[in-house]
Protein backbone atom coordinates (compact mmCIF):
# COMPACT_ATOMS: atom_id res chain seq x y z
CA UNK A 1 0.00 0.00 0.00
CA UNK A 2 1.35 3.37 -1.15
CA UNK A 3 1.43 5.65 1.58
CA UNK A 4 -0.39 9.23 1.34
CA UNK A 5 0.99 12.33 1.75
CA UNK A 6 -1.13 13.72 5.34
CA UNK A 7 -2.31 17.61 4.76
CA UNK A 8 -3.49 19.29 7.61
CA UNK A 9 -4.78 22.74 6.52
CA UNK A 10 -5.58 25.41 9.23
CA UNK A 11 -8.74 27.93 7.96
CA UNK A 12 -11.39 27.23 5.58
CA UNK A 13 -11.80 30.16 3.85
CA UNK A 14 -10.50 30.64 0.26
CA UNK A 15 -6.50 29.62 0.45
CA UNK A 16 -7.75 26.85 2.43
CA UNK A 17 -10.23 24.95 0.43
CA UNK A 18 -8.75 25.58 -2.62
CA UNK A 19 -5.73 24.48 -1.31
CA UNK A 20 -7.23 21.23 -0.11
CA UNK A 21 -8.89 20.86 -3.77
CA UNK A 22 -5.74 20.61 -5.52
CA UNK A 23 -4.04 18.01 -2.57
CA UNK A 24 -6.98 15.64 -2.82
CA UNK A 25 -6.92 15.69 -6.75
CA UNK A 26 -3.58 15.11 -5.98
CA UNK A 27 -4.37 12.20 -3.98
CA UNK A 28 -3.01 13.67 -0.79
CA UNK A 29 -5.21 12.54 2.90
CA UNK A 30 -6.88 16.16 3.49
CA UNK A 31 -8.04 17.89 6.51
CA UNK A 32 -9.08 20.81 6.75
CA UNK A 33 -9.74 22.58 10.16
CA UNK A 34 -12.48 25.81 10.46
CA UNK A 35 -13.45 27.19 13.66
CA UNK A 36 -16.42 29.01 12.12
CA UNK A 37 -17.99 27.47 9.06
CA UNK A 38 -16.25 26.38 5.59
CA UNK A 39 -15.52 29.41 3.52
CA UNK A 40 -14.68 30.96 6.36
CA UNK A 41 -14.77 34.42 7.04
CA UNK A 42 -15.00 35.85 3.16
CA UNK A 43 -17.68 33.34 2.48
CA UNK A 44 -19.35 34.09 5.78
CA UNK A 45 -18.98 37.52 6.88
CA UNK A 46 -16.58 39.70 4.26
CA UNK A 47 -16.82 39.68 0.59
CA UNK A 48 -19.63 37.28 -0.13
CA UNK A 49 -21.93 39.47 1.97
CA UNK A 50 -20.66 42.54 1.32
CA UNK A 51 -20.92 41.78 -2.40
CA UNK A 52 -24.30 40.56 -2.08
CA UNK A 53 -25.66 43.87 -0.49
CA UNK A 54 -23.63 46.12 -2.77
CA UNK A 55 -25.55 43.96 -5.81
CA UNK A 56 -28.61 45.48 -4.08
CA UNK A 57 -27.00 48.95 -3.83
CA UNK A 58 -26.46 48.89 -7.26
CA UNK A 59 -28.90 48.14 -8.58
CA UNK A 60 -31.05 50.81 -6.60
CA UNK A 61 -28.85 53.52 -7.86
CA UNK A 62 -29.25 52.26 -11.62
CA UNK A 63 -33.05 52.62 -11.07
CA UNK A 64 -33.24 56.21 -8.86
CA UNK A 65 -30.42 57.57 -11.74
CA UNK A 66 -32.70 56.15 -14.77
CA UNK A 67 -34.88 59.36 -15.24
CA UNK A 68 -32.46 60.46 -18.36
CA UNK A 69 -33.32 56.99 -19.93
CA UNK A 70 -37.11 57.54 -19.72
CA UNK A 71 -38.08 55.75 -16.81
CA UNK A 72 -40.20 57.67 -14.06
CA UNK A 73 -40.98 56.31 -10.99
CA UNK A 74 -44.39 57.24 -8.99
CA UNK A 75 -44.48 58.68 -5.37
CA UNK A 76 -41.22 60.76 -5.50
CA UNK A 77 -41.25 64.54 -4.28
CA UNK A 78 -40.92 65.60 -8.04
CA UNK A 79 -42.90 62.64 -9.24
CA UNK A 80 -40.00 61.88 -11.71
CA UNK A 81 -37.22 60.39 -9.00
CA UNK A 82 -39.14 58.43 -5.87
CA UNK A 83 -40.68 55.64 -4.56
CA UNK A 84 -37.69 53.62 -3.98
CA UNK A 85 -37.05 52.17 -0.50
CA UNK A 86 -34.70 49.35 0.64
CA UNK A 87 -36.17 46.62 3.06
CA UNK A 88 -33.25 46.44 5.08
CA UNK A 89 -34.82 43.34 6.91
CA UNK A 90 -34.78 41.22 3.44
CA UNK A 91 -31.81 42.69 1.92
CA UNK A 92 -29.99 41.08 5.07
CA UNK A 93 -31.89 38.16 5.14
CA UNK A 94 -30.28 37.12 1.10
CA UNK A 95 -26.84 38.37 2.20
CA UNK A 96 -27.00 35.72 5.24
CA UNK A 97 -29.13 32.80 3.17
CA UNK A 98 -26.33 33.46 0.41
CA UNK A 99 -23.35 33.18 2.50
CA UNK A 100 -24.91 29.94 4.30
CA UNK A 101 -26.02 28.44 0.86
CA UNK A 102 -22.14 29.06 -0.76
CA UNK A 103 -20.33 27.54 2.76
CA UNK A 104 -22.49 24.67 1.96
CA UNK A 105 -21.57 24.54 -1.52
CA UNK A 106 -17.83 24.54 -0.73
CA UNK A 107 -18.50 21.59 1.85
CA UNK A 108 -20.33 19.25 -0.69
CA UNK A 109 -17.28 19.86 -2.99
CA UNK A 110 -14.77 18.93 -0.69
CA UNK A 111 -16.59 16.29 0.84
CA UNK A 112 -16.90 14.82 -2.77
CA UNK A 113 -13.26 14.86 -2.93
CA UNK A 114 -13.13 13.07 0.06
CA UNK A 115 -11.88 15.96 2.27
CA UNK A 116 -11.88 15.59 5.94
CA UNK A 117 -13.33 18.89 7.88
CA UNK A 118 -13.09 19.02 11.61
CA UNK A 119 -14.49 21.96 13.76
CA UNK A 120 -12.70 23.39 15.96
CA UNK A 121 -9.60 25.59 17.38
CA UNK A 122 -6.68 24.61 15.94
CA UNK A 123 -2.89 24.56 17.01
CA UNK A 124 0.77 23.88 16.12
CA UNK A 125 2.49 21.53 18.79
CA UNK A 126 5.05 21.01 16.67
CA UNK A 127 5.93 21.12 12.92
CA UNK A 128 4.36 17.50 12.16
CA UNK A 129 1.71 18.23 14.70
CA UNK A 130 -1.50 20.14 14.52
CA UNK A 131 -4.00 19.41 17.67
CA UNK A 132 -7.35 20.40 17.46
CA UNK A 133 -9.85 19.93 20.33
CA UNK A 134 -7.61 17.75 22.45
CA UNK A 135 -6.62 15.28 19.16
CA UNK A 136 -3.52 15.25 17.60
CA UNK A 137 -3.33 15.30 13.48
CA UNK A 138 0.11 13.92 12.46
CA UNK A 139 0.98 15.84 9.31
CA UNK A 140 3.62 15.68 6.83
CA UNK A 141 2.48 19.35 5.14
CA UNK A 142 0.69 22.02 6.90
CA UNK A 143 -0.96 25.03 5.47
CA UNK A 144 -1.40 28.46 7.45
CA UNK A 145 -4.76 29.86 6.28
CA UNK A 146 -6.26 31.07 9.30
CA UNK A 147 -7.15 34.92 7.94
CA UNK A 148 -7.57 38.21 9.43
CA UNK A 149 -9.84 40.35 11.63
CA UNK A 150 -11.02 43.68 11.91
CA UNK A 151 -8.67 46.17 13.50
CA UNK A 152 -9.79 48.06 16.33
CA UNK A 153 -9.16 51.47 16.85
CA UNK A 154 -8.41 52.23 20.81
CA UNK A 155 -11.16 54.24 21.97
CA UNK A 156 -13.40 53.40 19.00
CA UNK A 157 -14.54 49.38 20.15
CA UNK A 158 -17.61 48.11 18.07
CA UNK A 159 -20.77 47.65 20.16
CA UNK A 160 -22.61 45.56 17.37
CA UNK A 161 -25.34 48.00 17.91
CA UNK A 162 -24.15 51.44 16.83
CA UNK A 163 -20.31 51.11 16.41
CA UNK A 164 -20.02 48.48 14.04
CA UNK A 165 -17.58 46.61 12.09
CA UNK A 166 -18.08 45.39 8.48
CA UNK A 167 -18.90 42.20 9.86
CA UNK A 168 -21.56 43.35 12.44
CA UNK A 169 -23.88 45.31 9.19
CA UNK A 170 -25.84 42.31 8.30
CA UNK A 171 -27.38 42.42 11.72
CA UNK A 172 -29.25 45.75 11.80
CA UNK A 173 -32.72 45.94 11.61
CA UNK A 174 -32.83 48.99 9.93
CA UNK A 175 -31.46 51.25 7.67
CA UNK A 176 -28.93 53.56 9.65
CA UNK A 177 -30.17 57.30 8.90
CA UNK A 178 -27.07 58.72 9.45
CA UNK A 179 -24.06 56.57 8.98
CA UNK A 180 -20.39 57.80 9.75
CA UNK A 181 -18.20 55.35 7.96
CA UNK A 182 -14.40 56.02 9.50
CA UNK A 183 -11.32 54.64 6.94
CA UNK A 184 -11.66 55.40 3.27
CA UNK A 185 -9.93 52.33 1.48
CA UNK A 186 -11.33 50.04 -0.29
CA UNK A 187 -13.60 48.39 2.54
CA UNK A 188 -14.62 51.71 3.72
CA UNK A 189 -15.50 53.39 0.02
CA UNK A 190 -17.29 49.95 -0.73
CA UNK A 191 -19.84 50.23 2.35
CA UNK A 192 -19.80 53.93 1.91
CA UNK A 193 -20.88 54.00 -1.86
CA UNK A 194 -23.74 50.93 -0.72
CA UNK A 195 -25.29 52.53 2.09
CA UNK A 196 -25.63 55.82 0.26
CA UNK A 197 -27.23 53.96 -2.43
CA UNK A 198 -29.31 52.24 -0.09
CA UNK A 199 -31.02 55.42 1.23
CA UNK A 200 -28.52 56.39 4.01
CA UNK A 201 -27.16 59.35 4.48
CA UNK A 202 -23.49 58.85 4.77
CA UNK A 203 -20.51 61.05 6.35
CA UNK A 204 -17.06 59.31 4.93
CA UNK A 205 -13.93 60.40 7.47
CA UNK A 206 -11.18 60.28 5.02
CA UNK A 207 -7.07 60.93 7.42
CA UNK A 208 -5.98 61.41 3.63
CA UNK A 209 -6.25 64.26 0.52
CA UNK A 210 -8.70 62.07 -1.46
CA UNK A 211 -10.41 58.27 -0.99
CA UNK A 212 -8.93 55.15 -2.13
CA UNK A 213 -5.38 56.86 -1.53
CA UNK A 214 -3.51 53.68 -2.33
CA UNK A 215 -5.02 53.31 -5.62
CA UNK A 216 -4.99 55.04 -9.08
CA UNK A 217 -5.72 58.79 -8.75
CA UNK A 218 -7.75 58.97 -11.37
CA UNK A 219 -9.94 56.06 -10.59
CA UNK A 220 -10.13 57.49 -7.31
CA UNK A 221 -11.29 61.42 -8.86
CA UNK A 222 -13.99 59.65 -10.37
CA UNK A 223 -14.97 57.84 -7.77
CA UNK A 224 -14.97 61.40 -5.10
CA UNK A 225 -17.37 62.79 -7.49
CA UNK A 226 -19.72 60.30 -8.00
CA UNK A 227 -20.23 60.32 -4.00
CA UNK A 228 -20.51 64.04 -4.18
CA UNK A 229 -22.75 64.60 -6.35
CA UNK A 230 -24.73 61.72 -4.64
CA UNK A 231 -25.12 63.43 -1.62
CA UNK A 232 -22.14 61.52 0.67
CA UNK A 233 -20.09 64.47 3.06
CA UNK A 234 -16.49 63.50 2.50
CA UNK A 235 -14.22 65.04 4.98
CA UNK A 236 -10.80 65.02 3.63
CA UNK A 237 -7.31 64.81 6.25
CA UNK A 238 -9.89 64.01 8.85
CA UNK A 239 -8.25 61.29 11.15
CA UNK A 240 -10.88 59.72 13.91
CA UNK A 241 -9.70 59.92 17.53
CA UNK A 242 -12.54 58.37 18.87
CA UNK A 243 -16.12 57.47 19.06
CA UNK A 244 -18.62 57.35 21.94
CA UNK A 245 -22.70 56.33 21.84
CA UNK A 246 -24.59 59.32 22.96
CA UNK A 247 -27.96 57.57 23.31
CA UNK A 248 -29.36 57.17 20.39
CA UNK A 249 -26.11 58.21 18.38
CA UNK A 250 -22.66 58.05 17.82
CA UNK A 251 -20.34 60.90 18.30
CA UNK A 252 -16.87 60.82 16.11
CA UNK A 253 -14.62 62.86 17.57
CA UNK A 254 -11.22 63.92 14.98
CA UNK A 255 -8.05 64.44 15.97
CA UNK A 256 -8.64 68.39 14.89
CA UNK A 257 -11.29 68.12 17.49
CA UNK A 258 -13.77 68.65 15.40
CA UNK A 259 -17.20 66.28 16.13
CA UNK A 260 -19.52 64.52 13.85
CA UNK A 261 -22.74 62.99 14.70
CA UNK A 262 -25.12 60.03 13.45
CA UNK A 263 -26.76 57.45 14.26
CA UNK A 264 -24.14 54.65 13.33
CA UNK A 265 -20.52 54.34 12.74
CA UNK A 266 -19.21 52.07 10.62
CA UNK A 267 -15.32 51.17 11.48
CA UNK A 268 -13.10 50.23 8.40
CA UNK A 269 -9.46 50.92 9.26
CA UNK A 270 -7.74 47.62 8.24
CA UNK A 271 -7.18 44.41 8.85
CA UNK A 272 -5.00 42.25 11.63
CA UNK A 273 -3.67 38.55 10.91
CA UNK A 274 -4.84 35.57 12.88
CA UNK A 275 -1.81 34.20 13.77
CA UNK A 276 -1.91 34.37 17.59
CA UNK A 277 -1.84 31.47 20.07
CA UNK A 278 -1.71 29.05 17.45
CA UNK A 279 1.78 27.78 17.73
CA UNK A 280 3.28 29.30 15.15
CA UNK A 281 6.48 30.48 16.87
CA UNK A 282 7.03 27.21 18.85
CA UNK A 283 6.98 25.20 15.12
CA UNK A 284 10.06 27.78 14.54
CA UNK A 285 7.23 30.05 11.99
CA UNK A 286 8.50 33.39 11.43
CA UNK A 287 6.35 36.54 11.18
CA UNK A 288 6.35 39.90 10.34
CA UNK A 289 4.48 42.04 12.08
CA UNK A 290 2.14 39.45 13.27
CA UNK A 291 1.45 38.42 9.71
CA UNK A 292 3.24 35.00 8.05
CA UNK A 293 6.61 35.68 6.21
CA UNK A 294 5.80 33.34 3.06
CA UNK A 295 8.51 32.82 -0.28
CA UNK A 296 6.59 33.38 -3.87
CA UNK A 297 5.29 29.93 -3.47
CA UNK A 298 3.69 30.24 -0.10
CA UNK A 299 6.42 28.39 1.77
CA UNK A 300 7.03 29.43 5.73
CA UNK A 301 10.55 29.71 7.13
CA UNK A 302 9.62 25.51 8.27
CA UNK A 303 10.15 23.74 4.99
CA UNK A 304 7.04 21.67 5.32
CA UNK A 305 4.99 24.59 6.47
CA UNK A 306 2.90 26.62 4.43
CA UNK A 307 0.84 29.83 4.27
CA UNK A 308 -2.01 31.65 1.88
CA UNK A 309 -4.49 34.25 2.81
CA UNK A 310 -4.74 37.26 4.76
CA UNK A 311 -2.56 36.19 7.37
CA UNK A 312 0.76 36.53 5.27
CA UNK A 313 -0.32 40.14 4.19
CA UNK A 314 0.07 39.51 0.31
CA UNK A 315 -2.39 41.39 -1.42
CA UNK A 316 -5.34 40.43 0.63
CA UNK A 317 -7.73 39.94 -2.36
CA UNK A 318 -9.47 36.36 -1.96
CA UNK A 319 -8.14 35.44 -5.84
CA UNK A 320 -4.66 35.67 -3.68
CA UNK A 321 -5.14 33.71 -1.10
CA UNK A 322 -6.55 30.67 -3.20
CA UNK A 323 -3.67 30.99 -6.07
CA UNK A 324 -1.25 30.82 -2.85
CA UNK A 325 -3.05 27.51 -1.27
CA UNK A 326 -2.83 25.64 -4.92
CA UNK A 327 0.67 26.99 -5.46
CA UNK A 328 1.52 25.38 -1.76
CA UNK A 329 0.24 22.20 -2.43
CA UNK A 330 1.67 21.87 -6.18
CA UNK A 331 5.13 22.96 -4.25
CA UNK A 332 4.37 20.47 -1.55
CA UNK A 333 3.43 17.52 -3.38
CA UNK A 334 6.45 17.50 -5.88
CA UNK A 335 3.88 19.43 -9.29
CA UNK A 336 5.76 21.62 -11.51
CA UNK A 337 4.55 25.15 -10.28
CA UNK A 338 5.24 28.93 -11.43
CA UNK A 339 5.64 31.11 -8.74
CA UNK A 340 3.24 33.62 -7.54
CA UNK A 341 3.50 36.92 -10.26
CA UNK A 342 1.63 39.47 -8.43
CA UNK A 343 2.09 41.73 -11.21
CA UNK A 344 -0.58 39.58 -12.87
CA UNK A 345 -3.52 39.86 -10.28
CA UNK A 346 -6.11 41.73 -11.08
CA UNK A 347 -7.76 43.45 -8.60
CA UNK A 348 -11.72 44.95 -8.30
CA UNK A 349 -13.10 47.57 -6.28
CA UNK A 350 -17.01 46.96 -5.96
CA UNK A 351 -18.20 50.68 -5.58
CA UNK A 352 -20.63 51.97 -8.47
CA UNK A 353 -18.94 52.46 -11.01
CA UNK A 354 -16.27 49.95 -9.81
CA UNK A 355 -12.56 50.67 -10.44
CA UNK A 356 -10.59 47.37 -11.57
CA UNK A 357 -6.96 47.44 -12.08
CA UNK A 358 -4.24 44.46 -13.44
CA UNK A 359 -0.14 44.99 -13.82
CA UNK A 360 1.47 48.15 -13.53
CA UNK A 361 0.57 51.19 -12.08
CA UNK A 362 0.29 55.05 -13.03
CA UNK A 363 2.30 55.62 -9.89
CA UNK A 364 4.88 53.10 -11.37
CA UNK A 365 4.58 55.60 -14.38
CA UNK A 366 5.20 58.60 -13.09
CA UNK A 367 8.32 58.23 -10.72
CA UNK A 368 9.68 56.21 -13.81
CA UNK A 369 10.16 53.11 -12.38
CA UNK A 370 8.52 51.96 -15.40
CA UNK A 371 8.86 53.09 -19.13
CA UNK A 372 5.13 53.36 -20.85
CA UNK A 373 3.01 54.81 -23.04
CA UNK A 374 -0.35 55.70 -21.68
CA UNK A 375 -3.95 56.56 -23.14
CA UNK A 376 -7.28 56.96 -21.22
CA UNK A 377 -10.64 56.95 -22.89
CA UNK A 378 -13.71 58.31 -21.41
CA UNK A 379 -16.40 56.15 -20.42
CA UNK A 380 -18.94 58.77 -21.87
CA UNK A 381 -17.47 58.53 -25.27
CA UNK A 382 -18.13 54.86 -25.47
CA UNK A 383 -21.89 54.25 -27.98
CA UNK A 384 -22.93 51.63 -25.40
CA UNK A 385 -22.14 53.94 -22.20
CA UNK A 386 -24.29 56.54 -23.90
CA UNK A 387 -26.96 53.96 -24.41
CA UNK A 388 -27.50 52.96 -21.00
CA UNK A 389 -26.49 56.15 -19.70
CA UNK A 390 -23.23 55.59 -18.09
CA UNK A 391 -21.37 59.03 -17.86
CA UNK A 392 -18.51 58.40 -14.80
CA UNK A 393 -15.60 56.87 -15.70
CA UNK A 394 -12.66 55.69 -17.95
CA UNK A 395 -10.57 52.91 -19.69
CA UNK A 396 -6.53 53.73 -19.42
CA UNK A 397 -4.01 51.04 -21.22
CA UNK A 398 -0.20 51.25 -20.71
CA UNK A 399 2.14 49.60 -22.76
CA UNK A 400 6.23 49.16 -23.74
CA UNK A 401 7.35 51.97 -26.15
CA UNK A 402 8.94 49.43 -27.62
CA UNK A 403 7.15 46.77 -28.62
CA UNK A 404 4.13 47.53 -27.79
CA UNK A 405 3.61 44.92 -25.21
CA UNK A 406 0.75 45.51 -23.08
CA UNK A 407 1.97 46.16 -19.26
CA UNK A 408 -1.52 46.83 -17.38
CA UNK A 409 -4.48 49.41 -17.55
CA UNK A 410 -7.38 50.51 -14.95
CA UNK A 411 -10.75 50.48 -16.08
CA UNK A 412 -13.50 52.42 -14.21
CA UNK A 413 -17.26 51.45 -14.93
CA UNK A 414 -20.01 49.39 -14.36
CA UNK A 415 -18.77 45.86 -14.41
CA UNK A 416 -15.83 46.88 -14.30
CA UNK A 417 -14.51 43.62 -12.51
CA UNK A 418 -15.89 41.39 -16.06
CA UNK A 419 -14.37 43.88 -18.20
CA UNK A 420 -10.45 43.23 -16.74
CA UNK A 421 -10.20 39.60 -17.93
CA UNK A 422 -9.55 40.99 -21.22
CA UNK A 423 -6.83 43.20 -19.87
CA UNK A 424 -5.48 40.61 -17.36
CA UNK A 425 -4.81 37.81 -20.38
CA UNK A 426 -2.88 40.46 -22.32
CA UNK A 427 -0.44 41.03 -19.39
CA UNK A 428 -0.07 37.55 -18.52
CA UNK A 429 0.03 36.65 -22.30
CA UNK A 430 2.80 39.62 -23.01
CA UNK A 431 0.36 40.59 -25.84
CA UNK A 432 0.87 43.65 -28.06
CA UNK A 433 -1.48 46.43 -28.51
CA UNK A 434 -1.52 45.51 -32.30
CA UNK A 435 -3.10 41.97 -31.19
CA UNK A 436 -5.44 43.51 -29.16
CA UNK A 437 -6.25 45.90 -31.16
CA UNK A 438 -7.07 43.37 -33.78
CA UNK A 439 -8.98 41.21 -31.82
CA UNK A 440 -12.89 41.65 -31.97
CA UNK A 441 -15.29 43.51 -29.99
CA UNK A 442 -18.80 43.48 -29.96
CA UNK A 443 -20.34 46.50 -31.24
CA UNK A 444 -22.05 48.28 -29.18
CA UNK A 445 -20.37 47.08 -26.09
CA UNK A 446 -17.72 48.62 -23.30
CA UNK A 447 -15.44 46.42 -23.69
CA UNK A 448 -14.98 47.99 -27.25
CA UNK A 449 -12.96 50.71 -25.14
CA UNK A 450 -10.42 48.15 -24.55
CA UNK A 451 -9.56 47.67 -28.57
CA UNK A 452 -10.08 51.28 -29.19
CA UNK A 453 -7.54 52.50 -26.33
CA UNK A 454 -5.17 49.68 -28.19
CA UNK A 455 -5.72 51.44 -31.81
CA UNK A 456 -4.53 54.69 -30.35
CA UNK A 457 -1.33 53.38 -29.00
CA UNK A 458 -0.52 51.37 -32.39
CA UNK A 459 1.48 53.95 -33.39
CA UNK A 460 4.19 52.03 -35.66
CA UNK A 461 6.93 54.22 -35.50
CA UNK A 462 7.22 54.14 -31.79
CA UNK A 463 7.76 50.23 -31.97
Amino acid sequence: MVDMTRIVIIGGGPGGYEAALVAAQLGADVTVVEREGVGGACVLTDCVPSKTLIATSTRMAVLSESASLGVRFNGGPDGIVGGLEVDLGLVNKRVKDLARAQSFDISERLAYEDVRIVRGEARLTDPHTVTVNDTDLAADVVLIATGATPRVLPGAEPDGERILNWRQLYDLPELPEELIVVGSGVTGAELAGAYLSLGSKVTLVSSRDRILPTEDADAASVLQEVFLRRGMNVLSRSRAAGVRRSGDSVIVTLEDGRKVEGSHCLMTVGMEPNTRGIGLEKAGVQLSRGFVKVDKVSRTTVSNIYAAGDCTGVMMLASVAGMQGRIAMWHALGEAVQPLKLGWVAANIFTDPEVATVGVTQKMIDSGEVNARTVMLPLFSNPRAKMQGFEDGFVKLFCRPSTGIVLGGVIVAPRASELILGLSIAVQQHLTVDQVAHTFAVYPSLSGSITEASRRLMQESAY
